[in-house]
């Protein structure tokens, strides 16, 4: 039985530890799902889950990726649960995507947020031509067919717009030293 004491700490902790890794977990989240609503519950639940695991948590070892173990775990149940539900990625690139982030996350920069900044930053620098492509994309969620379909063209062409953006934007965060070299 836990005092007091021992469980304002262990909230403590979890808060600071959500606060450092909620961008991440979002992040990997988006990655491996696409219906908003249900990277909403995901996150919820992987919160959930590490509050009633959080006794379990090896400190000796980093919290991200634990935390993303846990989200991929239940990624892998709702899937699984859903069979209807179109499955993004298998285990393989689940451990890919996880092992991406966690690349990311062992370069310079204190926290997401700054890494998130550089990456806006990286944008702006994109000509508009591939701006466009990338919030109609990302930040929109568009499908490469509803991009080509609104702006009159084939949607070869905005696949190819899409691969030099990302590659730019790739270049454009080495050269920040944001990210390492990927092997996707």
């Amino acid at each position: 039985m836990q005092t007091n004491d021992a469980k304002i700490k262990a909230r403590a902790v979890f808060e600071i530890l959500v606060r450092e890794n909620q961008s991440m977990l979002m992040t990997y989240l988006r990655a491996v799902v696409r219906d908003k609503s249900v990277i909403e519950d995901l996150f919820q639940e992987t919160m959930l889950t590490v509050w009633q695991k959080l006794d379990e948590y090896d400190r000796s070892r980093p919290f991200g990726p634990w935390l993303r173990g846990i989200a991929a775990n239940l990624v892998k149940a709702y899937y699984r649960k859903n069979k209807s539900a179109f499955l993004l990625c298998e285990d393989d690139v689940l451990e890919q995507v996880s092992q991406q982030l966690q690349n990311i996350s062992e370069r310079p920069g204190d926290t997401w947020e700054e890494k998130i900044a550089a990456l806006k930053l990286c944008i702006e620098a994109l000509s508009e031509e591939h701006k466009q492509v990338i919030n109609l994309r990302y930040f929109e969620e568009n499908s490469a067919m509803q991009i080509a379909e609104a702006a009159k063209t084939n949607v070869e062409t905005i696949k190819k717009r899409l691969q030099r953006a990302r590659a730019q934007l790739l270049d454009c965060l080495k050269r920040k030293k944001v990210v390492a070299e990927l092997t996707v």
